[in-house]
């Protein structure tokens, strides 16, 4: 009987797939203090396979002990909450789930743009604030303006449907993906600088890379068309927040959205957090019942088929 503990407020489905296949004993643990790493460390010990989401890491320290760990399973896609090459020294196969949450996380990125066209948390504020600020809100149709998408991948192929809905002219910066690919997508690929230039709009959809890391920075900002909206339903990683405060500041940038943060939760006190042209949302790019359904649902087929199978699918290491 294998043994395997899902945490962070996995969705049930996981738990009644796992066990239902009779040979695989399920503990589920929420508790936040056992995520710290002393505590986890001796609870791990005892198991053949741990699920998690974003809220648990999985450091060195916490894999020490881990003497009978043989996967570890993220329910997403992003694995930056677990020490990939650690893992792989003692053998233990890292997988995630990729495309489970992709829509709704690109819903959230469309939501987004539609948010910072419109004012609409700013008219929601001002309302309840008891002004009526119909006048300082004009906004700005989406119909016939440029949206450029930063990585084409699941992802951002969906927000390119989308948007394509919505009559934008949809252009693309992808290393990895043909003229051919993005067209079927429904955009233009572009260099990445000729989508700085010539985007009204521009949404981040790339990994967390050494290449990606503030690759939105002052000289990037600075060849972005003047009174471009920004959003950034990525990581974190991937904006200087400074830079973009002073373009803020400066009106270069009109407006940005950003889901993510380099470090999460944010530092609350950062300049940027106070300004009116800024949406902020808690990471609730994947936040969806049906998304959290999903991916539970994969890593569960997943991890049951790598502990009863040998089958190995979506590793990332």
């Amino acid at each position: 009987m294998y043994k395997v503990m899902l945490r962070d407020n996995m969705a049930p489905i996981a738990k009644e797939i796992l066990e239902a296949t009779g040979k695989i004993k399920v503990v589920v643990d929420n508790d936040k203090n056992n995520s710290v790493p002393e505590v986890l460390s001796e609870i791990i010990k005892d198991f053949d396979g741990i699920g998690i989401r974003s809220g648990t890491r999985i450091t060195p320290e916490i894999l020490k002990n881990a003497s009978k760990l043989k996967v570890v399973a993220r329910a997403g896609v992003g694995v930056d909450n677990v020490n990939i090459k650690e893992c792989a020294k003692k053998d233990i196969v890292v997988m995630n789930a990729p495309g489970g949450n992709a829509i709704t996380t690109a819903e959230h990125a469309i939501a987004l743009i539609m948010s910072l066209a419109r004012n609409i948390p700013r008219g929601t504020s001002t309302l309840k604030n008891g002004e009526w600020a119909k006048k300082k809100l004009i906004g700005v149709e989406l119909t016939g303006k440029t949206l450029g998408i930063a990585g084409l991948g699941k992802i951002g192929k969906i927000v390119a449907d989308r948007a394509a809905g919505l009559h934008m002219k949809v252009i693309a910066a992808d290393p990895f993906v043909s003229v051919e690919e993005a067209k079927e997508a429904g955009a233009e690929l572009v260099e990445l600088d000729n989508l700085y230039k010539h985007s009204d709009f521009i949404t981040l959809h790339v990994p967390k890379l050494p290449e990606t890391e503030k690759m939105i920075n002052s000289e990037t900002l600075s060849k972005m068309k003047k009174g471009v909206r920004l959003i950034n339903c990525s990581r974190g990683e991937v904006i200087d927040l400074d830079a973009l405060y002073d373009a803020l500041i400066k009106k270069d940038v009109a407006g940005a959205a950003l889901d993510v943060f380099p470090v999460e939760p944010p530092d609350y006190s950062m300049p940027i957090m106070q300004l009116d042209n800024v949406i902020l949302t808690p990471h609730l790019g994947a936040s969806t019942k049906d998304a959290q359904i999903k991916v539970a649902e994969m890593i569960a087929n997943q991890m049951s088929a790598y502990l009863l199978e040998g089958k190995i699918i979506n590793s990332v290491n």
